[in-house]
């Protein structure tokens, strides 16, 4: 791989990823908040996405694709699926150098009058979807680098007036996060896509890709999405657990 060349798309592709706005939507890569974000923020999330897609544009096996971005996770990490504490070492099973490659940082002010809970200002946010997919994965096998975590929508939806809420993505903005999976796509090349909830699954299916779907982990879906992610990994001969 020519690092430079690779990392020089991975920017543009953060790029476009930044040139995003839409009402009631948060772009990490773009946005920022003074109620909850440190000065840096929109700096700090860019290069943490490009040291994460860097890693693995050439060396993923399997690319899982979520609905959105949520207020617990991506929001303050750039990362799909990937939540404070597993970049600041304040996890129990995933840290930063599974995810980065070195330490990573908070974009979540510590000193946040706005951020309800005192774990969160001090140990940074904590999303257990996401402890539940990076589980999964490890638990089957998959190094750190092999599967590649995205989001259909890959901003954070929220509700009006209220930053730290998700909601559910709108049809018109599954289609366009559509694009940026598309764009992803053309930086890996063809990948095995999972597809984590029915939103992402019909999103995906109805543009004409093939994908395997997965339960989503909330609402009492963590065990299905487990085994349905384990199985399928058994019969692609992926399965290493």
């Amino acid at each position: 791989m020519n690092y430079f060349r690779e990392m020089h798309k991975v920017k543009l592709f953060i790029e476009k990823l930044a040139d995003y706005h839409h009402p009631d939507v948060f772009n990490p890569w773009a946005d920022y908040d003074p109620d909850y974000d440190v000065a840096s923020a929109r700096s700090i999330r860019r290069k943490q996405l490009a040291r994460y897609l860097i890693h693995r544009i050439e060396n993923a096996r399997i690319l899982l694709i979520a609905e959105a971005c949520g207020y617990q996770g991506g929001r303050f990490t750039g990362i799909a699926m990937t939540c404070e504490r597993m970049i600041l070492n304040e996890h129990p099973y995933v840290d930063s150098q599974m995810v980065l490659g070195c330490q990573g940082k908070r974009t979540s002010r510590r000193d946040s009058p706005f951020i309800p809970r005192e774990t969160q200002r001090t140990r940074g946010f904590n999303e257990p979807t996401d402890t539940v997919v990076w589980n999964a994965a490890l638990s089957a096998g998959l190094g750190p680098n092999d599967f590649l975590l995205w989001n259909i929508f890959p901003f954070h939806p929220h509700k009006e007036d209220h930053a730290l809420s998700n909601r559910t993505p709108t049809e018109s903005e599954l289609q366009d996060g559509l694009f940026f999976t598309e764009e992803l796509l053309k930086l890996t090349g063809p990948l095995p896509v999972y597809a984590i909830g029915r939103k992402s699954e019909q999103t995906l299916t109805g543009a004409g890709y093939q994908v395997t779907g997965l339960r989503h982990p909330a609402n009492g879906g963590a065990t299905l999405f487990r085994e349905g992610l384990r199985d399928s990994l058994i019969q692609t001969g992926l399965y290493n657990g």
